[in-house]
């Protein structure tokens, strides 16, 4: 017979959570219960984490109500020293007994290895789930990730927020318990203007529907499914198409309960600002959707998300469109502020911003920008000249009062005011591209201008931290070194630029305040890059074979991610091709080979000594194509190299079926171990094959 289950239910209801916790704090408390319920043993069904604003709630499906019983086996005294001569139990064995709860003739015996021993072996009766439930709740609760805790009233306990109501059901019934002050009961709470009164929870199941009827959208994957739903109709209803950015869509539904779609309107003559900063506005500060029309320019108008749903909704629109007219005005002051003064006005102001106090200021690390951005222009398809005048430009927006006030529009801002003052298009452009690829997922600057300037400035920041002892440890990473050393590997590779890792460092290096030994940190930083490398390439989908079979035929400290990039494709490719497998292992063979010969000879065969026709075969085929993979080596084209090197599979695979490698005629031998490492040094030209999976 199966054991009775019912449906838990767990609600801590409290005043309005800070938005960016609820989604953790759900999260967290789903999994501190399913622990809890695991470590003591209680079988469960699915757990579903349940939230909003003044709630967190997990509900538990086919949860046992008592623990299965469990069967136990307790040791006792061994056997010599609880029975006497006589074969009496002794004052060990009837101590041991009592101990138990039973007679010493009740007792057990356990034969090991060690000897035999007195036990104890019964069945212990499972605690039923209500009792257990305030100890794994309690535990549950003390392990959420609060970053703050507060207290409030004349109790001790301390929680996120001051904590009104508790529900706690298992199934039907109430279980008892007390948290924060406050004990469990059937009784919720619903929407706090639409529903004030009480919501009674029959049953755990009833819950979801109950606060809906109470309008309350707890199942918080519901909520905001509510919550894009009405803003992209709403969108449509208004000629165009709502901006819904996924951390906006996530902080509205961590601050509704009921969300309620209503669309305002603004001033069109407010258009004339930047559009960026209108939607940061927007944004941030009023947590409004914008709305674009078909062409992607910014209408008129905001879509927001109110928690009621008023008789009146035009008062609400009016409210809103009133409290948004400030904050555009506010932007459309600091556009024509900051347009009064050119950006290059500003390139003083930046010696009083601190950069690092070590490295100087904003301004010392715009000229080290500069110059690297004038070593290494050409090579990255630009002049000079646009490169110093970028970078001289490159951090002046940071003195002007848009980006004082909304600093995600560093660079942005840097562009438009660029454009105004009549700077060449290009450095406008950059000026901007010098912060992409601003997080994962976003693509690099488009502009050779822009790679280059988010080539050297993360260069820069790099190597400056790194001399000062602040390199990357373990999740720490204050500075974000691990995402600038990404965007500069991005950015080289996608951009095509053929930069040595190592001049480029060395030449940032060179730049640094003296007395950092920033050389010293070259190898360390270099290194530090390719483990980012390794990482783009793994998440990328490329096997761990495949970035060893490169790295292993490269220096570490000398190599170009760009070219890093045309091997690792080019051992993806080969490892696709039918002989792939067969010459993998064929090089891990001449590898073994040549590893074991005592004295290896030049690489240079005697034609004349080739006598077996297998081996003769394997010489004539790599001189017919040796000429065409160097060519396609010295070109970068290695996938091309690869393929030639995949024809060799026939007489490869019968050199190694008919040719005793390590022949008793020395010569002979000699020659032969010439062949294998002429062949080896072909692939080992372009990466490691041997490193590659035998069967692919």
């Amino acid at each position: 017979m199966s054991q009775a289950a019912e449906t838990l239910l767990f609600e801590l209801g409290m005043e309005e959570l800070p938005p960016g916790a609820l989604a953790s704090l759900s999260d967290a408390l789903t999994n501190n219960l399913v622990a809890g319920l695991e470590k003591a043993g209680i079988p469960h069904g699915k757990a579903t984490g349940l939230g909003a604003p003044r709630r967190l709630a997990v509900r538990i499906a086919d949860v046992a109500v008592q623990q299965p019983d469990r069967p136990f086996e307790k040791r006792g005294p061994a056997i010599n020293v609880a029975f006497d001569e006589s074969g009496a139990p002794t004052q060990a064995a009837e101590g041991f007994a009592r101990s138990c709860g039973v007679d010493v003739a009740a007792l057990a015996q356990l034969e090991t290895a060690e000897g035999a021993w007195l036990v104890h072996r019964g069945v212990e009766t499972g605690q039923s789930t209500a009792e257990l439930l305030p100890g794994i709740i309690e535990q549950a609760l003390t392990g959420l990730p609060v970053p703050k805790r507060m207290r409030w009233g004349s109790q001790s306990a301390e929680f996120v927020r001051p904590v009104h109501w508790v529900v706690l059901l298992l199934g039907d019934a109430v279980v008892p318990a007390t948290f924060f002050g406050v004990d469990s009961s059937r009784q919720s709470r619903g929407h706090r203007f639409h529903h004030p009164d009480p919501v009674e929870i029959a049953r755990a199941d009833d819950y979801e529907a109950r606060l809906r009827a109470a309008y309350v959208a707890v199942e918080m994957t519901e909520r905001r499914d509510m919550i894009i739903e009405g803003v992209r109709a709403e969108g449509e209803r208004l000629g165009g198409h709502a901006v819904m950015e996924t951390a906006l869509i996530d902080e509205v539904n961590a601050l509704v309960e009921w969300p309620v779609v209503l669309s305002g309107s603004f001033d069109a003559d407010f258009l004339r600002v930047p559009p960026e900063a209108l939607v940061s506005s927007m944004q941030e500060h009023q947590r409004y959707f914008p709305v674009r029309d078909a062409d992607g320019k910014l209408l008129p108008r905001f879509i927001t998300v109110a928690n009621i749903e008023s008789r009146d909704p035009q008062r609400v629109i009016a409210g809103n469109e009133r409290v948004i007219r400030p904050r555009l005005a506010d932007a459309a002051f600091f556009w024509d502020q900051d347009r009064a003064r050119p950006l290059a006005e500003r390139q003083d102001g930046l010696r009083a911003v601190v950069f690092q106090k070590s490295l100087g200021s904003v301004q010392d690390k715009a000229q080290r920008v500069a110059q690297l951005a004038s070593r290494f222009a050409t090579q990255m398809g630009t002049t000079p000249a646009l490169g110093e005048r970028a970078a001289a430009l490159s951090k002046a927006d940071l003195l002007t009062e848009m980006v004082g006030e909304f600093p995600d529009l560093q660079g942005v801002m840097g562009r438009y005011y660029a454009h105004e003052d009549g700077e060449a298009e290009a450095v406008a452009d950059a000026l901007e591209e010098i912060y992409r690829p601003r997080q994962a997922g976003d693509a690099i600057a488009a502009t050779p201008l822009g790679q280059l300037m988010a080539v050297v400035d993360r260069a820069d920041t790099l190597i400056g931290i790194f001399a000062i002892g602040k390199a990357p440890t373990g999740a720490k990473d204050p500075f974000a070194l691990r995402r600038a050393a990404v965007g500069l590997l991005r950015t080289l590779i996608e951009g095509e630029h053929a930069i040595n890792l190592h001049a480029l460092f060395s030449e940032a290096g060179a730049a640094q305040p003296p007395g950092l030994n920033a050389a010293e940190q070259v190898p360390a930083l270099t290194a530090f890059c390719l483990e980012r490398l390794r990482a783009i390439y793994l998440e990328a989908g490329f096997a761990a074979e495949l970035f060893e079979a490169v790295r292993s035929v490269l220096d570490v400290n000398d190599f170009e991610p760009l070219d890093f990039d045309r091997r690792i494709h080019a051992c993806k490719d080969f490892s696709q091709l039918p002989a792939a497998g067969s010459l993998a292992g064929a090089n891990k063979r001449i590898r073994n080979i040549l590893r074991r010969a005592e004295a290896l000879p030049e690489a240079v065969v005697d034609a004349n000594r080739l006598n077996d026709t297998a081996e003769r075969e394997l010489y004539e085929a790599i001189e017919a194509r040796q000429g065409d993979v160097q060519r396609h080596i010295e070109g970068g084209e290695y996938s091309q190299a690869l393929a030639q090197l995949a024809e060799l599979k026939a007489p490869v695979d019968r050199f190694f079926d008919e040719v005793m490698v390590m022949s008793d005629d020395p010569a002979r031998q000699a020659n032969r171990l010439a062949l294998l490492q002429r062949l080896q040094g072909l692939f080992l030209a372009i990466a490691d094959v041997s490193a590659l999976p035998e069967s692919v």
